[in-house]
């Protein structure tokens, strides 16, 4: 058998126990799909009638979309983020009970192994946001196969960099609970600072949003890669962008690669 052959069925290996172990965790599975249903009835339709203004007797939307619209495609990143950097437990889990140490004195590389449980953690919340995808219809968002191709690829470039992101917190964070409190501080902030539930108004200048939000905001939401991950998925399911198109894909794989050298760096000392 071949150095190459070994290789990839040892990555194989590797992915598939974090699958199996992914579909035996139903409280996971019970989250996937009650968090984006909660999000999309709660915020979706409760907020929809407050995410318009009435100009001359004439309702318009801020956006040329409905509020659903437009949290649908940042609904799907939130499961994302959820499920990508949670994910990452597991490599506490390992390393508690032994079983990274096992793996680590095989004869396969260490960089094999971190690639195997990333790609594994990588496909889980790929499936994450599939299950809200199906949701489009509920959202009124339609979708053409090339919009649905576009955003499987985004989304599984973010999930690879949101899991490697995950590796990198579960290197410094040694307990369960002190992890599951700090993902948490790191999840909420970045996704509410994202332009995830609430838009830039289009229609303001760089000046004039200076003056509408607080300068701190303003920056808060440009620095956060987390806002062209949003966006980069907006437009792919509802052809609206409010930064450069190629922008957000590019931050998203160059996110990717980054997150994935410091994670090999930090698994290597392991």
């Amino acid at each position: 058998m071949s150095k190459f052959s070994t290789l990839r069925r040892g990555i194989y290996a590797v992915w598939l126990r974090e699958i199996m172990r992914s579909f035996r965790d139903r409280g996971q599975l019970i989250g996937g799909v009650s968090r984006p249903i909660i999000w999309l009835l709660i915020l979706g339709i409760g907020l929809n009638p407050y995410f318009r203004g009435e100009i001359y007797g004439e309702v318009r939307f801020v956006i040329p979309f409905t509020y659903l619209q437009f949290l649908f495609p940042a609904v799907i990143v939130l499961n994302i983020m959820y499920t990508s950097i949670l994910f990452a437990v597991s490599m506490i889990w390992d390393r508690e009970f032994g079983f990274l140490r096992e793996v680590l004195v095989s004869p396969m590389p260490r960089w094999a192994v971190l690639f195997g449980k990333i790609l594994g953690g990588s496909t889980v919340a790929t499936m994450h946001g599939l299950l809200v995808l199906i949701l489009a219809r509920f959202a009124d968002v339609t979708l053409g196969w090339d919009q649905v191709a576009l955003a499987l690829v985004l989304m599984f470039l973010l999930s690879f960099g949101l899991t490697s992101f995950g590796v990198i917190l579960a290197s410094r964070v040694r307990s369960f609970e002190g992890f599951g409190v700090f993902s948490n501080t790191i999840i909420l902030p970045l996704y509410f600072c994202s332009s995830s539930v609430f838009p830039l108004d289009p229609s303001l200048t760089r000046t004039q949003a200076a003056a509408t939000y607080p300068e701190w905001l303003t920056l808060l939401v440009q620095i956060n890669p987390i806002t062209y991950a949003v966006d980069a998925m907006r437009g792919a399911l509802i052809s609206y962008s409010q930064f450069d198109p190629l922008l957000g894909p590019g931050i998203i794989a160059a996110g990717a690669v980054l997150f994935f050298a410091i994670a090999l760096v930090d698994f290597q000392r392991q």
